[in-house]
């Protein structure tokens, strides 16, 4: 797994979009994944950006919930708006624990496109 092939900058309407590949991962991948995120999303101006994270068949214990919780709490003065795509219903009391615990509101889509659209838009 190439972590730089997964947190990657995409353009949508002229938008840069952060966009943070966790699909189909293991425990020990999404962790190498946050690590790596985390150094992209600090090092960005504060409220400048936009993320979409997907999330879609990745594998959680505790200790990735854990690191979702503070890594996303870190992250909240640098993202203006943050979406997130492969939240099922199992995912959502995990997902629902981590914006309690982050004091951020996340976004969950059903498709990459409307969470593209909704993250450029005004």
């Amino acid at each position: 797994m190439q972590v730089e092939e997964r947190v990657k900058f995409i353009e949508h309407k002229g938008e840069k979009i952060l966009f943070i590949d966790m699909s189909n991962l293991l425990e020990k991948e999404m962790l190498e994944i946050i690590d790596y995120a985390k150094k992209i999303i600090r090092s960005q101006p504060e409220n400048s950006l936009l993320t979409l994270t997907d999330v879609t068949h990745s594998r959680y214990n505790v200790e990735v919930v854990n690191a979702m919780q503070e890594y996303t709490k870190g992250n909240k003065p640098y993202v203006k708006k943050a979406a997130v795509l492969g939240v099922n219903p199992i995912k959502r009391i995990i997902f629902n624990k981590i914006m309690e615990f982050s004091k951020r509101d996340l976004v969950a889509f059903d498709t990459i496109e409307k969470a593209k659209d909704w993250l450029v838009e005004k």
